[in-house]
């Protein structure tokens, strides 16, 4: 029989079938060459002029660099301009400022972010802290949000070499207001983040718990909204990823090649989007989210693709989640 779970922490429904142990097959996709690829080393005119990279004493926008950060080709906001609020009729409109680039991870024609060294995922964990910290010192800009899309069913690009994505927006998205808020009401009444006691909680049960490290517990959401759903936590309580240090960032790189490296293995190289959910930028608005330092804890999302979204799903705003995450933690714990 199926179960109805409750977020905690965004006050929204998922629907758990507690029964099925069947994982989807997805389809394979060609991954292209590096000839062809315009993130591969030596095809740097094929991008726009780099933001940030990570060179051996080379020049700027051509080879002897290890990783890039450029503007997306195509970008759905961009950082010139003035920004403007206005009204149409009942409705608010925000002029299109903000940013939005790409974060090239290697400049080998990899495919699968598992298969770069720890060191190199490290580097670009640090770049997502860099960059972060510069676009935060943008007061147009409310909130950055950095996020992998692997594979076409998961929105990605037909580039299957390696990169993050990151936009800069002017308003912060609602989602992360539910969390923000659902943080801030459990703190006002218990006085004690609420994502600290998530994590205190399922590392002492294990039903959900797939692993944990020195710095982080990896776990299957109670009310996982997706099939192989994870949450990262740091286990130090802290609101905002550019608080992260280089103990953790290598830390980090370590649970995340294992964690993609163990999906790769039990769902055959899943459709995936990471997700780092972080902190708005508070420079914008005195006292904006008063006490975020005490209550919010940045965190890791993981979600596999292995269904497609139904119209139930959009027409009621309840997820249905066909693997039970107590089961699906237990699969990836017996891969590990």
């Amino acid at each position: 029989m199926s179960e109805v779970r409750r977020d905690i922490v965004t006050d929204t429904w998922v629907i758990i079938d507690t029964e099925n142990e069947r994982i989807p097959k997805t389809q394979k996709r060609d991954i292209g060459s590096s000839s062809d690829c315009p993130f591969c080393q030596g095809h740097e005119d094929r991008t726009p002029n780099e933001i940030f990279a990570v060179r051996d004493g080379s020049e700027p926008n051509g080879p002897g660099w290890t990783l890039r950060v450029v503007p997306n080709i195509n970008p759905i906001l961009k950082v010139e301009g003035e920004l403007e609020k206005s009204g149409v009729g009942v409705y608010d409109m925000v002029s299109g400022v903000g940013a939005n680039e790409v974060i090239v991870e290697t400049s080998e024609h990899i495919v699968n972010f598992f298969e770069l060294p720890e060191e190199q995922i490290g580097l670009v964990l640090q770049t997502y802290r860099r960059r972060i910290e510069d676009l935060h010192n943008d007061k147009r800009l409310r909130y950055i949000l950095v996020f992998k899309n692997h594979r076409p069913l998961a929105g990605a690009s037909t580039i299957a070499h390696t990169h993050s994505d990151l936009i800069a927006l002017p308003a912060t998205p609602v989602r992360v207001k539910q969390k923000l808020n659902g943080a801030q009401e459990y703190y006002s009444y218990k006085e004690r983040c609420l994502f600290c006691d998530i994590m205190h909680q399922e590392t002492e049960m294990g039903d959900r718990l797939v692993f944990q490290s020195a710095g982080f517990v990896v776990i299957a959401p109670y009310a996982s909204r997706f099939p192989f759903e994870i949450l990262i936590l740091p286990k130090r309580h802290a609101f905002s990823y550019k608080l992260i240090t280089e103990a953790e960032i290598k830390d980090l790189a370590m649970v995340l090649k294992k964690v993609f490296h163990t999906m790769y293995d039990v769902l055959d190289d899943p459709p995936y989007n990471l997700i780092l959910c972080d902190s708005p930028n508070l420079l914008p608005k005195a006292n904006y989210w008063a006490t975020i330092k005490s209550d919010y804890h940045w965190h890791i999302e993981i979600t596999p693709r292995l269904y497609r979204t139904t119209g139930f799903e959009l027409g009621t705003g309840f997820y249905i989640n066909r693997i039970a995450p107590e089961k699906a933690a237990g699969m990836l714990r017996g891969s590990l």
